[in-house]
């Protein structure tokens, strides 16, 4: 068997196939569900400046550097950190950083395809005509009749697996004739058919009073947890921390010019996150009003009950939810590659080998978070399920650990000579900005962010019946976390325990949402997941 620096784990054979590569990446569910409900929330066009800074001025520097990692080594991440730490004769310990980027990518993807076939599903129940002039009690009712129902676990099981297919089909045929020609062809696909369909939405929508609520400029509404909800969305949106950046980054031809593509990419992920605002809010919400309308209950409910309504429904409904199948796949894809990356670096396994048995531990991993939503809704382990404590170790501990070690690694314990050439060619401004940013920056920006997001996570399952030791006197300090920092989708609950106003409140039930034989609660809050169940980083 090969040792792993003799494996080759593929290149791209094209320039520009980075670009589609890290696009396809970067646009995710959040993008449909999360960034507009904040640009509503917080100012409009002047969150999408503040959105833009962020990503310029704090992940784009990190964004660079593990792409970068991933070109010089020509390995994923494990194997490059492995390489530089013998270049500069550091601690073993370091390694630790591959390590969890891999896990978090695996976590992050087994849950991320629960998601995907919740869509798949869905495009077969909208062009079947379920959502046929149904309200929304009824759309409700299917949703729940999918995922929560205890009953009918094993066809929710059916479309998971059936979700993973495509992506293992995908990844088994390997970089060039699997993954660069399926992101080629399905990413710019999908932007297509997202103009289409804001075609449609302002054909038969509300476009001007979508426009006012997210690109108008609205000082009134911006203030310190703008900025807040700004740097979190931008860290949690771009797939940092797991590796995806630097097997990209592993991936590129050398003609690629790496820094201006990523550039470039995180201005199309801004743009897509616009459009894909525009289009859902126009149809999905009353234009004037945008409370509420937000998350998981959006897209499965709200959206679904309106397009119901449409002439042709059923066509607009499946096309609708393949654009959300193409979105979550082209994620997935994402996310598998530095799973399968290092398990042929470790193990000199043949690609389709490792892509199958990647694939399977993905699906058998997924099944825990799949059975939190029906079978095991009810058991708790410490006031949460299984799939929120996964949400919560990749969101709020492995991520941005890892983010933070290579940070430090990289400006701290590496020469700036060696750093200079690993980041490559670059105007000398940038390359002092980038490296004075790793080393002081960056570091203290994200573990700001970890804490916080363990934080604000550890106060709501205080708030859903909780019994862990940090429900004592620390909930009381953790309740002070800024609501609108991390996950919109709380606001409610977080409202109503500090004793304001609750705009939505959100049940405490601990049961499992109801099925088709029960009566469901009209609304997208009544089933699951539950709203703050679905945090950034899963998306």
């Amino acid at each position: 068997m090969p040792t792993p620096y003799q494996t080759h784990i593929g290149s791209f054979t094209r320039k520009s196939t980075f670009f589609w590569a890290a696009v396809g990446a970067t646009v995710g569910l959040a993008n449909l569900w999360q960034f507009p409900y904040l640009a509503s929330l917080h100012g409009g066009g002047l969150f999408v400046l503040l959105y833009l800074a962020c990503l310029l001025l704090v992940t784009l520097p990190l964004m660079v550097t593990e792409a970068v990692l991933g070109r010089y080594a020509r390995h994923g991440l494990v194997l490059a950190m492995d390489g530089f730490i013998r270049s500069a004769k550091v601690s073993r310990w370091w390694m630790a950083a591959g390590r969890l980027g891999i896990l978090a990518a695996f976590l992050v993807l087994s849950f991320t395809a629960v998601f995907g076939s919740i869509a798949l599903a869905y495009v077969f129940y909208g062009a079947m005509g379920l959502f046929s002039n149904a309200d929304q009690a009824g759309a409700t009712a299917i949703l729940s009749g999918l995922v929560s129902d205890p009953n009918e676990y094993r066809v929710f099981m059916g479309w998971h697996a059936a979700f993973l297919v495509l992506v293992i089909w995908v990844s088994v045929q390997g970089v060039v004739k699997g993954l660069e020609r399926t992101l080629r062809v399905v990413v710019p696909g999908t932007l297509l058919l997202m103009l289409g369909l804001f075609a449609l939405a302002a054909w038969h929508g509300r476009v001007d009073g979508a426009v006012g609520q997210l690109l108008e400029l609205h000082p009134d509404r911006v203030s310190l947890a703008s900025v807040k909800a700004a740097l979190f969305h931008a860290f949690f949106t771009l797939g940092l921390g797991m590796g995806v950046w630097a097997i990209f980054g592993a991936y590129t031809a050398p003609e690629t010019r790496l820094k201006r593509s990523i550039l470039a990419v995180v201005l199309m992920d801004t743009l897509v996150a616009i459009l894909a605002g525009l289009m859902i809010f126009s149809v999905a919400v009353d234009g004037a009003s945008f409370d509420g309308e937000r998350g998981f209950g959006l897209l499965f409910v709200s959206l679904p009950v309106t397009l119901g309504q449409l002439p042709a429904n059923q066509f607009v409904l499946a096309t609708v939810f393949l654009l959300v199948v193409m979105i979550v796949w082209t994620t997935s894809l994402a996310l598998m590659e530095p799973v399968v990356g290092w398990f042929r670096e470790w193990t000199g396994a043949p690609r389709g080998w490792s892509a199958l048995i990647v694939g399977l531990l993905v699906w058998l991993a997924g099944l825990a978070s799949l059975l939190s939503f029906n079978v095991w809704a009810s058991d708790r382990f410490a006031g949460a399920t299984v799939f929120r404590w996964l949400e919560l170790l990749t969101g709020g501990l492995l991520i941005p650990a890892v983010a933070i070690l290579i940070c430090v690694f990289t400006g701290w314990r590496l020469t700036y000579s060696l750093s200079h050439r690993i980041l490559g060619r670059a105007p000398a401004l940038f390359v002092a900005i980038w490296y004075w940013v790793m080393r002081l920056v960056l570091p203290v920006v994200i573990a700001y962010i970890g804490i916080q997001y363990t934080a604000f996570s550890l106060t709501n399952l205080c708030a859903s019946g909780s019994d862990g030791i940090w429900c004592g006197r620390p909930a009381s300090v953790l309740s002070t976390v800024d609501q609108g920092t991390l996950a919109p989708e709380d606001e409610a609950e977080t409202k109503a325990e500090q004793g304001g106003p609750a705009p939505q409140p959100v049940p405490k039930s601990e049961g499992p949402a109801p099925t088709r034989d029960s009566q469901p609660k009209a609304g997208p809050s009544g089933n699951g997941p539950k709203e703050g169940e679905i945090l950034y980083h899963s998306v």
